[in-house]
């Protein structure tokens, strides 16, 4: 996944607002207690990222 991707899937998902917020502020246990940005920033690849976000969130398994 690329980091354009995972951005549009972001907004799709949770809305462009929300979205930042998401990324920014929420903390993830499965990215070591960091942010998505943090994760991303540390080289963690944006699909582990993003399955992270949608076990935390409940993403449909269609959606993800």
């Amino acid at each position: 996944m690329r980091l354009q991707e995972f951005w549009s899937r972001l907004d799709e998902q949770f809305g462009a607002m929300r979205a930042q917020s998401v990324s920014r502020d929420h903390l993830f246990s499965d990215l070591g207690g960091r942010s998505a940005l943090e994760a991303i920033d540390a080289g963690v690849p944006v699909r582990k990222v993003w399955l992270a976000i949608c076990e935390a969130y409940d993403v449909p398994p269609r959606e993800r």
